[in-house]
């Protein structure tokens, strides 16, 4: 039977708790979301520091994530296109490299750049269609290789792989020596190839209020931390008792369920740091990567190149870091400024903030593209949801939190699941 008036309390106000809450909203039902923290987005938040926006994290928006082009409502987002491709700073010199099927305006700089080799920028063009007529499904029924295995096995240049795809493809995976797995580089490149990398004019942030501005009957429930969840109960941090019929944890489960406490998630860690400078030495919407394995710098990213609801004094650039480092707050942002300068010139940096993202991506095995809503099912009344269950995408934890929340739907409706996702 149907009831309405269900008491469905969902853990973290992150991009999965958001999608399973808009899910039950529309079957009818009224959840409550407990967010630990003082605000809602999960690893999709940005702060107002000194008249900037600053992500926690440089994140872009895929536009081709078939999740997001059905939750998200890209014009009212003012959203900001990103360049395809790189300007790639090696030995003092930049030289751009990008997709010139996709911007004209790559077209000579990639053709004239002495990145890789002529049949390196010819496989790149096959890689393009091989996997623009790749269908997703097939993608994650492949036999699982490290990302740089991969590489290694379409044949790209030792050159290509090092200059361009290792710096690029380390800031989007989150980790230096492109050991995840070849279904994300496969999925990833498919996504790129098919759509923009984009920003909200307002920030990464923008998303998680857009979906929260979309919840009409869901109560969320700010700084209420939970400790331990059970069949129709949840305990909070501060030792109140929480009745419940349902309980979707869109968070990691793990800690707070006892049984599960030797499955704990393994997650890469990242640094991004932010610096104001006078003026800007991309002047495009591009991403610049560092290509020399003594840095520690990643890829940098002038985020006034795109227009932004604010704008501070000067010029706004993000650093990301990805390889570990034992270095202080103080240490890095020291080396940081000197690689900075001898690497790609920009001087008279002014440090504004560090975000040290411990929890940033998932690190994986066996990456899935999708779930049943009967596989998000822990207990008869325990949901699990988030980016984990799948792959580490904003799309995953979308498909994870709907999933989640038709998993419990199905329940109530006798045993009725519905799958709605289509991503054929």
């Amino acid at each position: 039977m149907k009831n309405k008036s269900s008491k469905i309390h969902i853990i973290g106000a992150g991009i999965s708790g958001l999608i399973a809450a808009q899910i039950l909203e529309n079957y009818g039902y009224k959840p409550t979301i407990l967010e630990g923290s003082n605000s809602i987005g999960g690893r999709v938040k940005s702060d107002l520091v000194k008249g900037y926006t600053l992500d926690r994290g440089f994140q872009v928006l895929l536009t081709s994530y078939p999740a997001a082009i059905k939750y998200i409502d890209f014009e009212a987002l003012k959203l900001q296109k990103l360049l395809p491709g790189a300007v790639i700073f090696k030995k003092g010199k930049t030289q751009t490299i990008g997709d010139p099927l996709r911007s004209f305006s790559m077209v000579l700089p990639t053709l004239f750049s002495s990145i890789g080799k002529l049949s390196d920028k010819i496989k790149i063009l096959k890689l393009n269609l091989l996997l623009k007529n790749k269908k997703i499904d097939a993608i994650f029924k492949e036999e699982e290789k490290t990302t740089l295995q991969y590489l290694k096995d379409v044949g790209f240049s030792e050159e290509m792989i090092q200059t361009f795809f290792k710096p690029f493809f380390s800031g989007i995976f989150l980790e230096p020596n492109l050991n995840t797995s070849s279904r994300m580089f496969e999925f990833v490149y498919k996504m790129f190839g098919e759509g923009l990398a984009v920003l909200p004019k307002a920030g990464i942030q923008a998303i998680s209020n857009q979906l929260k501005d979309n919840l009409k009957k869901t109560k969320i429930l700010l700084n209420t931390e939970v400790k331990t969840v059970k069949n129709k109960g949840i305990t909070l941090k501060d030792g109140s008792e929480i009745e419940t019929d349902f309980t979707i944890i869109a968070t990691e489960a793990s800690p707070l369920i006892r049984n599960l406490k030797n499955q704990e998630t393994s997650w890469k860690t990242c640094d991004t740091l932010y610096f104001e400078t006078p003026e800007k030495i991309i002047s495009k919407p591009i991403i610049g990567l560092i290509a020399d394995e003594n840095s520690l710098i990643n890829n940098l990213f002038y985020h006034t190149s795109i227009a932004t609801t604010t704008k501070g004094k000067g010029e706004l650039l993000s650093v990301t870091i990805v390889k570990n480092h034992a270095l202080t707050e103080k240490q890095l942002i020291s080396k940081i400024t000197k690689e900075l300068q001898t690497f790609c010139g920009i001087s008279n940096t002014t440090f504004i903030k560090r975000y040290q993202i411990k929890k940033a991506l998932p690190k994986l095995d066996n990456l899935q593209y999708e779930i049943s809503s009967t596989e998000t099912k822990l207990t008869s009344s325990i949901f699990l949801a988030g980016d984990q269950l799948l792959n580490g995408s904003l799309n995953a934890a979308m498909i994870a939190g709907e999933r989640a929340a038709m998993g419990v739907i199905g329940t109530l409706q006798d045993g009725l699941i519905v799958d709605e996702l289509s991503h054929r």
